[in-house]
Parts: structure tokens; C-alpha cells; sequence
């Protein structure tokens, strides 16, 4: 019995078909619910540019924790994503550009294969949607706009009911639980009246796709500046036989925003001649730039992530600086962990969108997703103070850390989601 609403079209809409809402649709998918997946694009499988077969790389990529991983192998959508393919790291390097403070972190030290996996995000997306054509609880209804919601409080329970537009026809649909994960501007989360609380981080992102004149020996590396950081994270081309298989990278450059104008100002070979520097020519030359985007740095928190029959996912409900790579991944935990009340539930024989089930949802991601956010902080100030004793102070720590094991070991298996509980290599 899992106290299904029979009269409305879906148990669960999700609206947002990205990477955290398509990963909850899989993994919902394993329940007894019916499934509505919603977004304004159409994503069939076939047609999702990932680019799995040439040289021509996304410039959104994401570092995937093995936690993710998880969650993305019980979802089922795994296979399709290393089908195609997917750069695993060992190593991570990060210094401080203003003194001789660094780490280095290695996935020997915890004996585990990797630290994680640098993927395209239309590789993870395809490989996601591969999936849900496989399961027949999930429906996905796209291209579909919704323009607003109401909750029908007459019903025992409470249901959403959900008004769109689909191929230019009004439609409407209903639902026991609305998800929102459509995005840092969430339309959901508008619509419903969530609070937030956001700022500018007042820098911009720059990302694009390099190849390096020396291979990256699955080694990522991350520089601190005062004017911001620059990572380069490692990418492969999939094929064995290439030389080139292991020189490319995709970069992360967070900046303020004039100093971002003047650098996507530049011509190419300008470009790749200051990356190199900037990067302190760990990788030798930069031999060639794909196309360079930017966007603006925002972090933002949902005061609270659930209403009745309402809950909020991903950067529908936070948006982290990417400077650790925690922002799908911490997205992936909540998918996890409201897959997890909810089934709880129907095992309890609770319905699954009450209140109780979506607090313990919330109690547990908003706690951890705070604390990442706190430290990210922290880490941006301490690095964009250039006073001399703050210069040596991280310095002094870094380097102390690099030197302290079980502190950075710990530091690696966080980030990597590896409960302590588990031991080393679970």
C-alpha cells in the first residue's frame, strides 16, 4: 500500500529535466509511484549533443564524487555514462599563488581507484535519459512550461495542481508532490513563495575546453589568487590509441567581473599565453582554446526547501561556488536522501508526501548543504586577503595540512562522500 492519490495524473511532478531532476526521476523510478518529469527542453536521448565520439568536448563539465557515483549506478544510469565517456582523477594539486602553501591529495593515501570523475554534463544527462526510457513509471513531458501551480486544499491530502503550456496548448496536470529542480532561478520556487537568501560572490566564472602541451596525469590542479581561483580539471577523449587522449582540460577561472571582461576580450593565442602563466606552466604550453563562456557567481539559499506537498532539490534550493566541485554533487545527496524518506515512508506504510517525511528531508540536506556553504565562505575570503599575516597563515596551514594525513585524508573522503564510518576503500 503506498496511499496513492488514484484521481491525479502523477504521485510525484518534477519540474526541471536537468542533471538532479532527471538522476530523482531514475531514482524514483525504482518505487511503486508514477513519475512526471517536466522541462521546457526536449530531451530525447538521441539528440543530446554530448559529443561521446570526437574531440569536441562540452565546456559545462562536473567533478563527480564516487558518492555520486553511487547514486548514479543504483539509479541505473551509469553504464550509458562510462559508454560513452568520462575522465577519472587520482591526484589534486592546489597552492597558493602568494606563497610556497600547498596540498596535494591522492587517491593511493585512502586507497581507493580515484578521487572521482570529471564528466560532461550532456554525457550524464544522456546517460540519464537513456535510462528513463527504460522505466515505464516515469513519463516525461517535454517541451512543457509551467506557468502556475496551486494546491487544491478540498483534497484529503493536498495536491498540486500544475498549469502549462505543451506545444502551445494550456494543459494542466495534478500531483501528491511537486518537486522543484529546475535551476538556480527556480520558477517553482517563485511560484510557491520560498524564501531565500542570496548575494553576489561578485565574480564571474570564465570556462572553456584547453589542450595542454604536456598530459595531465589524471591530475587536477587548482590555483589560489587573490583575484580568484583557476582550475584545471583533467578530460579525456575516450580513445586509448590517441596521443592526444590525456592533454586536455576543461578550466574553471572565477574572476571579478572586469577583470573577466578584459580576459574574454582577448584573442586566443593571448588567451592560452596568460592560462599558461596564470597556471605557472604545470602543463607546459597551451597549445589550443575552444570557445570561452562566462556567467556570474551567485550563492543562494532556500530558507526553508519544503512546503506542504512542495519540496525543493538541488540549485533549485542552494547554488555553491564551484571552486570545490560540490555543486551537483550536493545536489545528487538530495536526491538521494529524499529517494530515501520517501520510500521509508511507503516501507512504514506513511504517505510519502507528508509533512514528516519532507522535514527529515530537509533536517538532513539543509544542515550539510550550510556547512559546505560556510567552508566554501571561508575559503574564498581567506584567499582574497593579501595582509602579510594572513598570507603566511594559510600558507602555514596549508602546507600543515599537507603534512597532517589523517586530517587530509579525512578532508578527501568528505569531499568524495565517503562516510568515516565506512572505512577506507567502501
Amino acid at each position: 500500500m503506498t496511499f496513492r492519490n488514484t484521481d491525479t495524473d502523477f504521485d510525484i511532478a518534477i519540474a526541471g529535466g536537468g542533471l538532479v531532476g532527471a538522476a530523482l526521476a531514475c531514482a524514483l523510478g525504482e518505487t511503486s509511484l508514477r513519475i512526471g518529469l517536466f522541462d521546457s527542453r526536449c530531451f530525447e536521448s538521441a539528440s543530446i549533443p554530448c559529443n561521446g565520439e570526437s574531440l569536441v568536448f562540452d565546456a559545462r563539465v562536473s567533478a563527480i564524487a564516487p558518492s555520486s557515483r553511487r547514486l548514479l549506478e543504483q539509479a541505473g544510469a551509469w553504464p550509458f555514462i562510462t559508454a560513452k565517456r568520462l575522465s577519472p582523477y587520482t591526484d589534486m594539486e592546489v597552492w597558493d599563488a602568494e606563497g610556497t602553501g600547498s596540498i596535494h591529495f591522492s587517491a593511493d593515501d585512502i586507497h581507493e581507484s580515484c578521487l572521482g570523475y570529471i564528466i560532461e554534463n550532456s554525457v550524464i544527462l544522456a546517460g540519464l535519459y537513456r535510462r528513463l526510457e527504460q522505466i515505464s513509471s516515469v513519463s516525461v513531458i517535454c517541451p512543457a512550461e509551467v506557468k502556475t501551480i496551486q494546491r487544491l486544499e478540498e483534497t484529503p491530502r493536498g495536491v498540486m495542481k500544475i498549469t502549462g503550456s505543451r506545444a502551445g496548448e494550456e494543459q494542466s496536470w495534478t500531483s501528491t508532490l511537486l518537486v522543484g529542480a529546475d535551476g538556480p532561478a527556480s520558477r517553482i520556487r517563485q511560484l510557491a513563495g520560498f524564501q531565500t537568501r542570496e548575494w553576489e560572490y561578485q565574480h564571474e566564472a570564465i570556462v572553456t575546453t584547453v589542450r595542454t602541451e604536456l598530459p595531465h596525469r589524471a591530475t587536477a590542479l587548482q590555483r589560489f589568487m587573490s583575484s580568484g581561483p583557476l582550475a584545471f580539471l583533467p578530460l579525456c577523449t575516450g580513445d586509448g590509441e590517441s596521443q592526444d587522449r590525456d592533454r586536455y582540460c576543461s578550466i574553471v577561472w572565477s574572476l571579478v567581473p572586469e577583470r573577466a571582461a578584459e580576459i574574454m576580450d582577448l584573442e586566443d593565442t593571448q588567451f592560452a599565453r596568460l592560462l599558461a602563466r596564470e597556471i605557472e606552466h604545470r602543463l607546459g604550453k597551451i597549445e589550443w582554446v575552444d570557445r570561452r563562456f562566462v556567467f556570474p557567481l551567485w550563492q543562494r539559499h532556500a530558507v526553508d526547501y519544503v512546503q506542504p506537498n512542495i519540496v525543493l532539490v538541488g540549485d533549485a534550493a542552494h547554488t555553491i561556488h564551484p571552486l570545490a566541485g560540490q555543486g551537483v554533487n550536493l545536489g545528487f545527496r538530495d536526491v538521494e536522501e529524499l529517494t530515501r524518506q520517501i520510500q521509508g515512508a511507503i516501507d512504514r506504510r506513511r504517505h510519502f508526501a507528508e509533512m514528516p517525511a519532507l522535514r527529515a528531508y530537509q533536517r538532513a540536506r539543509k544542515t550539510h548543504n550550510l556547512h559546505m556553504m560556510g567552508v566554501m565562505e571561508g575559503f574564498k575570503f581567506l584567499f582574497a586577503q593579501n595582509a602579510l599575516p594572513v598570507r603566511w597563515l594559510r600558507n602555514a596551514g596549508m602546507s600543515g595540512i599537507d603534512q597532517a594525513g589523517f586530517i587530509k585524508n579525512r578532508l578527501m573522503r568528505e569531499a568524495m562522500g565517503v562516510r568515516i564510518s565506512d572505512g577506507l576503500g567502501n
